[in-house]
């Protein structure tokens, strides 16, 4: 008989195993770890240390999600596939197990697709028989020594382009097995990393992009998103979540760091003399965003100082790694945990973690944040440092072609200080540009085929990587986001900035709901066939307009959409209250009903 099991015995037979373990010690009995099962031993992954299931040492840092797994066996319930793919073997011990896949010039099956992500190894197939690797890099800011290299790897390793992403970090793509480790060995190299960058972990750690040149920031969020960076990558138990997490810092700059849509969000705030607490700036504590399941993060009243930060962050996090479901995915994210708990409970369990008690203050009492300014990483802007400015360059969908990368870096190096700072609006900066050099830098962007004008369609115009990229996606979100701006840039002339998102499926990679307008990607019946569409959302926003989007249109076949979209903002611009009333404030005064009147009632040129 075959010594071969398939993945469902596989996955039978270790939670058989692990049931017996939990069992026997909470008894007090020995482990069986090893120990054969029918007459044959337990099949085991390629870099396991041990019987599958086995429970790691006493003290491992590991040891604190091995015995969540099993409060939920005790419990008689069934770990979801992923979990007992975690469990049978560490995903961060998988070297070994990589560069053989590379050697053999072989893509992983099963949930070693989930286990290669921890490595920031995307097996992207069907969509792309390749992988993707997603970088981070804290805050999004990188030198351009490390642009250089990035071009280098994308050319020699990659499809020759790179893509910004919604959490200020970049993705390479169409890199074949073989070079599996070749890529990962070259990205440490220039001193990145791209572990931990997906699957059940914590994401590229974002903060405001214009950190520590902002004129109006109350505190420079770089040094916290390194200190998070590193605090993770030391941490093994920071690894192996029951879901992914988001976690941003925001200063109070110009540029907004999105953090109400993070699970944990860190505000920067003012309190002045005479109160409570000591004066000056503080961060206030927000949780269990997740806007694509239309909530965000939640303010719990406490306040921090810069330095209790980082020490919070991570006893959230294990509160969420105790308590978050290893049987359902669907019901992982921190928020649903926080529905279960509270946000009181979810505290009180956090403190155990902490040598000091949680500060509480109201928000009434802290200074308003100074304003978000829309489309302030679009264009020129001047700095904190006198005579020095940033330019916020355009990129169509996040996406650069070799040449435009080295261009980028040439420029950030001759020009500026040698920093690029990637943005949550798939566009990058170039900081510290002398106010002199400003129309060279303005000639040689646009020499890249690149631009810096906010008032285009292109610079709001925010998409997931789509069905050329992502097997969940209904819809060629990128290439159908560029089709959107031909279509209108010729059509509409904006003179205020809108933001148009466009996602593939529900996991709401590009945010939808928190546009001017949001396109959620769908599989649509024309006839008798079904072709791309989507359903469309107005009226989102963030910080200060927070607000999720209305839907508005279900199944709207793609080739009706741009014309739509025209329609839309011919209305907008003909019937708003005034030329400063903004795309959100204007749909907010209108119904559903009443919208779909005014744009069913205006005309557009063939």
């Amino acid at each position: 008989m075959s010594t071969e099991f398939t993945e469902e015995q596989k996955n039978y037979l270790q939670g058989l195993v692990s049931g017996v373990e939990t069992a026997r010690a909470a008894r007090g009995l020995a482990s069986l770890s090893g120990a054969p099962v029918n007459g044959a031993r337990m099949p085991q992954s390629a870099g396991s240390s041990g019987a599958a299931g086995t429970e790691p040492s006493p003290g491992a840092p590991e040891l604190i999600h091995y015995q969540a797994q099993n409060r939920f066996i005790a419990e008689g319930k069934k770990l979801c596939p992923e979990e007992q793919a975690k469990r049978n073997r560490n995903p961060l011990d998988m070297w070994d197990y990589l560069q053989q896949h590379a050697r053999d010039e072989r893509n992983p099956k099963g949930t070693d697709v989930l286990l290669f992500k921890f490595h920031g190894m995307f097996y992207v197939a069907p969509a792309q028989d390749s992988f993707m690797c997603r970088l981070r890099m804290p805050g999004g800011i990188l030198n351009s020594f490390q642009m250089r290299g990035i071009a280098e790897i994308a050319e020699r390793y990659a499809g020759g382009y790179a893509h910004v992403t919604t959490r200020a970090n970049l993705q390479l793509r169409e890199i074949k097995a073989e070079n599996l480790t070749n890529v990962l060995t070259s990205v440490q190299e220039i001193g990145l990393t791209s572990r931990g960058s997906g699957a059940d972990n914590i994401r590229n750690i974002t903060g405001c992009p214009t950190a520590g040149i902002d004129p109006q920031e109350l505190i420079d969020t770089r040094p916290l998103a390194k200190q998070m960076h590193y605090y993770i990558l030391n941490h093994r138990e920071m690894y192996g979540l029951p879901r992914k997490f988001n976690i941003a810092f925001d200063g109070a700059g110009v540029i907004s760091a999105l953090e109400d849509t993070n699970d944990i969000g860190f505000s920067a705030v003012r309190v002045a003399e005479g109160k409570d607490i000591p004066a000056g700036v503080y961060f206030r504590l927000q949780l269990g965003g997740i806007t694509g399941h239309q909530d965000f993060a939640r303010d719990t009243g406490v306040m921090l100082t810069s330095e209790e930060c980082v020490p919070v962050a991570a006893a959230l996090v294990r509160v969420f790694i105790d308590n978050g479901d290893r049987t359902d995915r669907k019901k992982a994210r921190l928020k649903y945990v926080l529905d279960r708990f509270g946000i009181e409970k979810y505290l009180e369990e956090t403190e155990k973690h902490l040598p000091f008690k949680l500060r509480r203050f109201p928000l009434a009492d802290c200074e308003p944040r100074p304003a978000v300014i829309k489309h302030a990483h679009i264009g020129f802007h001047a700095q904190r440092q006198p005579g020095l400015f940033y330019a916020g360059v355009v990129l169509p969908v996040g996406k650069m072609t070799l040449e435009q990368m080295r261009g980028i870096e040439d420029i950030a190096e001759r020009y500026g200080s040698g920093t690029i700072r990637l943005t949550v609006w798939q566009n990058l900066l170039i900081s510290d540009i002398p106010e002199e050099r400003i129309q060279s830098v303005k000639d040689e962007i646009k020499a890249l085929g690149l631009d810096w004008n906010a008032a285009s369609v292109r610079a709001g115009l925010i998409a997931c990587t789509g069905n050329g990229g992502c097997k969940f996606s209904a819809s060629d979100t990128k290439g159908q986001a560029m089709q959107i701006a031909d279509y209108l840039e010729t059509r509409v002339q904006l003179d205020q900035p809108i933001n148009i998102h466009l996602t593939g499926c529900p996991n709401s990679c590009a945010q939808h709901y928190v546009g001017d307008i949001g396109l959620l990607g769908a599989k649509v019946e024309v006839g008798e066939e079904m072709v791309e569409g989507y359903h469309l959302y107005l009226g989102g926003g963030y910080g200060a307009s927070q607000k999720i989007g209305r839907e508005i249109y279900r199944d709207v076949p793609f080739a009706q959409v741009p014309p739509l979209l025209e329609k839309m903002l011919t209305a907008y611009q003909g019937y708003r209250l005034n030329p400063v009333e903004s795309f959100q404030d204007f749909t907010a005064r209108h119904s559903i009903e009443q919208l779909k009147a005014l744009f069913e009632q205006t005309t557009i040129a063939a």
